[in-house]
């Protein structure tokens, strides 16, 4: 585009317009951020400058979590001061204010800056901040939100998102991600102040000074303590750690400071890291997406294995931020094949009750907890032990909820909790999924089994044999639109106002609005109420299948989760191929 279109296109009013124009001209904005916004003009990007600056910042249901980039609605250090400066003022309103905050990052691009600001503005502000000195997996930052007794705990990370993306999650005093409440009030709060005009310390004075506070050891030794303790037949792997043969990869993040250390004390003696992903990189360079829920990310592993003609067991991944874990295992035929999260959830709750059986240590009143759109093997699996199944909420606060009411109630003890996004919990140290914790499971369990020869693969069988065969797929549809969240919210008015008569050919007999709270046998026309929380998501069931429609808190897209038990695989896949693509269709523009 020539200056003389670049100059007509900005000479036009349309949304967004005025706050870029703001933007553009302030003396706040630094010169690489003015560079990037002068670029978007020369490249004719009206619909760019929409999609940057129409619309606020949002604090979702897992905080911020956004591309990277100048404008209100992407994630860079005026965003970060902003959220900031308004948690402050909800901390201040709490009146917890003295307890400080605590902060963690992960590998990605900008994260050890944006912790650095956020630091800053808390300084700014009166209320201290513990920095680690350097990434941390998010469970150590629930963790030391506990430990150290904060008001609140911050997370730079963006999970397992692409480079691109970065994000801003916040925990609160008991160490889960904060309530709906409080994302209420700090949205709120981001009304009140000007995004231009957030004051921040001097980062190296406020260290100097205390107002910052760098920590390292004093945390990480307690939290490994921990995490150790999660472990239940923990001879299982000091007599025979050395026998089983184990690949790591933190695919380029956070879990590579302590999961190898914590393996390593509990008696893995033949741990190999893969090298090419072993090194911390924003960019991600051997993955398009660090997600260990994605085949590929056992390719750097698998290569490895091969070229150094390892007899290895067991895959292991974490994503960068070290609270997800991927597992791959040998199937019959000496193919590793990636476990599914509801998969690893189910050797894990029948692997610890199992355990705890043996050992005399599983409570009478013991309980296992699971998201809403996790597998409803778990509760099969519980039932047939004497365990109380919990269903919850999509979102690990909520069973980080469960654990504190459980605590305080005594009606329950918690002994596992799982999300099939392949997070997992097993001990109360901590308010949200764990990968480190989950590594050594995992591997105490493959170790039990090679003990009395069997995989981690045959002992899936047993269940299966034991208690049905149960497949899943969750279908991620990304909302294309220039304001792709009001679209995405469009959709589902849609989706509630049209509700799905069949389900591969079987016809529903169930349906529920979460929003309402409500559950309706098609048949009776008999509603019930829900017993969780109203949330935007939609459930249809048909006879052994089901789909759950829930749409992001933080990304414009819509997950769909499916869900068939059948006599087989062959089975179970047929159904979950046919409402797929029923699924698609239904998204297509």
């Amino acid at each position: 585009m020539d200056k003389t279109t670049a100059g007509n296109f900005l000479a036009t009013d349309f949304p967004g317009k005025k706050e870029y124009d703001r933007w553009l001209g302030s003396n706040y904005i630094d010169d690489k951020t003015k560079a990037e916004l002068t670029d978007i003009a020369k490249r004719g990007g009206r619909d760019e400058i929409i999609s940057r600056f129409a619309v606020p910042p949002v604090f979702g249901t897992a905080g911020l979590r956004q591309l990277m980039g100048a404008g209100i609605s992407r994630l860079n250090v005026y965003t970060v001061k902003l959220v900031t400066k308004s948690l402050a003022k909800v901390i201040k309103d709490s009146g917890n204010k003295a307890s400080g905050v605590v902060i963690a990052y992960d590998s990605r691009n900008n994260s050890r800056l944006f912790a650095e600001k956020a630091a800053a503005v808390l300084a700014d502000e009166g209320i201290k901040a513990y920095l680690f000195e350097s990434l941390r997996p998010t469970p150590e930052l629930s963790f030391a939100v506990i430990f150290l007794g904060c008001a609140a705990g911050i997370n730079i990370t963006a999970s397992h998102n692409p480079k691109e993306y970065n994000g801003y999650k916040v925990y609160w005093s008991d160490g889960a991600q904060v309530s709906t409440e409080h994302a209420s009030k700090i949205t709120d709060e981001m009304k009140n102040h000007d995004i231009l005009n957030i004051k921040e310390e001097n980062f190296i004075s406020a260290v100097k000074s205390g107002g910052i506070k760098i920590i390292s050891g004093e945390v990480d030794g307690e939290y490994v303590s921990k995490v150790l303790d999660c472990g239940i037949n923990k001879d299982a792997l000091k007599k025979h750690g050395d026998s089983l043969e184990l690949v790591y990869t933190p695919l380029h993040g956070a879990g590579h400071m302590l999961v190898p250390l914590v393996l390593a004390r509990a008696g893995v003696s033949n741990l190999h890291v893969v090298p090419s992903q072993r090194t911390p990189d924003g960019n991600f360079p051997t993955v398009t997406s660090p997600n260990p829920e994605n085949k590929e990310c056992f390719y750097e592993s698998e290569k490895y294995i091969s070229a150094n003609n390892l007899k290895t067991d067991v895959i292991l991944a974490t994503d960068p931020d070290g609270d997800r874990l991927g597992v791959a295992v040998k199937n019959g035929g000496g193919a590793f094949i990636p476990l599914t999260g509801n998969q690893i959830g189910a050797i894990l709750i029948d692997y610890i009750i199992k355990a705890r059986k043996a050992a005399g240590i599983l409570p009478s009143n013991a309980c296992a907890i699971r998201s809403v759109v996790s597998s409803e093997l778990f509760d099969k699996i519980c039932r047939a032990n004497g365990v109380t199944p919990v269903t919850v909420l999509t979102g690990f606060k909520y069973i980080g909820e469960k654990i504190n009411e459980y605590q305080s109630t005594g009606e329950h003890s918690f002994i596992f909790g799982y999300e099939e996004s392949q997070g997992f919990l097993s001990g109360t140290y901590a308010r949200d999924k764990d990968a480190v914790a989950a590594s050594l499971l995992v591997s105490e369990a493959a170790a039990y089994y090679k003990s009395r020869g069997k995989t981690l693969f045959e002992s899936l069988s047993d269940i299966y044999s034991l208690y049905g065969r149960h497949d899943e797929v969750t279908l991620s549809v990304d909302i294309k639109a220039t304001l792709p969240m009001e679209a995405m919210a469009e959709k589902m008015e849609y989706l509630r106002k049209n509700p799905l008569s069949s389900l591969a050919g079987r016809t529903v007999t169930e349906s529920g609005d979460f929003l309402s709270g409500e559950l309706l046998d098609i048949s009776s026309g008999k509603i019930t109420k829900t017993t969780l929380p109203k949330t935007n998501m939609l459930l249809y069931k048909a006879k052994d299948i089901s789909v759950i429609f829930r749409p992001s808190g933080t990304e414009p897209k819509v997950k769909a989760y499916i869900r068939a038990a059948g006599k087989d695989k062959t089975e179970t896949l047929l159904l979950l191929d046919s409402i797929k693509k029923q699924v698609i269709t239904l998204f297509a523009d």
